[in-house]
């Protein structure tokens, strides 16, 4: 069953699965992260349970579990990193153009890889502050900064790169991996400062965004494609619609300077607003009368 974007945002891990045995590792990876946490929750029981008095041990149980939520999400990004690293010791990640085949050793790899960070993604997503994302993404190899927000889209977990002040709109796509066909692309994709990404835009992977771009609502990249800096893009594939003027480098101040009177210019704003308002009912009245005239020609 289908599941809308706006149900699903976050770390996006491919639900590709292309050998049933990877659950395995997929299971232990589960097991091994939950074995902490039980350890923790017998020690807090030893330390504070007390049957006469058990007011200690229910009022700090709130607090508690929120450290067992943090502590299991890191052990989960932990081990999980310890088994990338071993599965790149036996072949390491890389770009291209590969059969979508379990007989190709890139696919299997990059199917088992996804597989793993299911969970530490799933985890680190469920917590309400933004903060557990990011050290997922950076761990796992996205190259972001803590000044993003990327948590509203689906966002791939390799071969990406981001700058700083990037906004990731709701349903959202940034890719560096698609399956088309009987193939899997593979490709880095950097979107470079101040960029904005609109709701249900879709980058595909090798997408290199320019600083200081904007890709509107429901616009698409296609694979490889270069966005020129400083250029609102709009459409599929996108097309350049205007100059982003969002970002200028002269700073704010100078700019208010050509205005003088904020006050003054609001007033003004006001007048004309109340202007173009009375010149519309002139022309909707001379209108009406116009065709009251002709019908009584008629």
């Amino acid at each position: 069953m289908s599941v809308p974007n706006s149900m699903r945002v976050g770390p996006f891990c491919a639900s590709v699965l292309a050998k049933k045995k990877y659950l395995i590792l997929y299971v232990f990876l589960i097991w091994i992260t939950l074995l902490p946490s039980i350890l923790e929750i017998w020690w807090y029981w030893q330390m504070l349970w007390h049957e006469i008095r058990p007011l200690h041990f229910y009022v700090f149980l709130p607090l508690f579990l929120f450290v067992i939520y943090v502590s299991t999400v890191f052990v989960a990004i932990f081990f999980t990193k310890i088994l990338l690293v071993i599965i790149g010791v036996f072949h390491k990640p890389r770009e291209g153009v590969f059969l979508r085949d379990i007989s190709d050793k890139d696919y299997r790899y990059w199917s088992l890889r996804n597989t793993l960070k299911k969970w530490p993604t799933w985890l680190a997503h469920k917590f309400p502050f933004p903060f557990l994302d990011n050290v997922c993404f950076k761990v796992l190899g996205v190259k972001t900064k803590f000044s993003n927000s990327l948590f509203e889209g689906w966002v791939d977990t390799e071969f990406i790169e981001f700058g700083k002040n990037v906004v990731v709109g709701q349903g959202a796509i940034v890719q560096s991996s698609v399956i088309i066909g009987n193939f899997l692309i593979i490709r880095k994709t950097v979107i470079e400062e101040n960029v904005r990404i609109g709701a249900h835009v879709i980058v595909m992977p090798g997408t290199h965004i320019g600083k200081n771009c904007i890709l509107n609502t429901w616009s698409s990249t296609m694979v490889g494609q270069e966005l020129e800096e400083g250029w609102i893009y709009n459409g599929g594939p996108a097309k350049k619609f205007k100059k982003n003027r969002f970002f200028e480098e002269i700073p704010i101040e100078k700019l208010t300077e050509t205005i003088g009177d904020m006050d003054g210019l609001l007033k003004k704003y006001d007048e004309q607003r109340v202007a173009r308002g009375a010149t519309k009912k002139r022309l909707l009245h001379r209108k009406d009368k116009e065709e009251h005239t002709n019908e009584e020609k008629e």
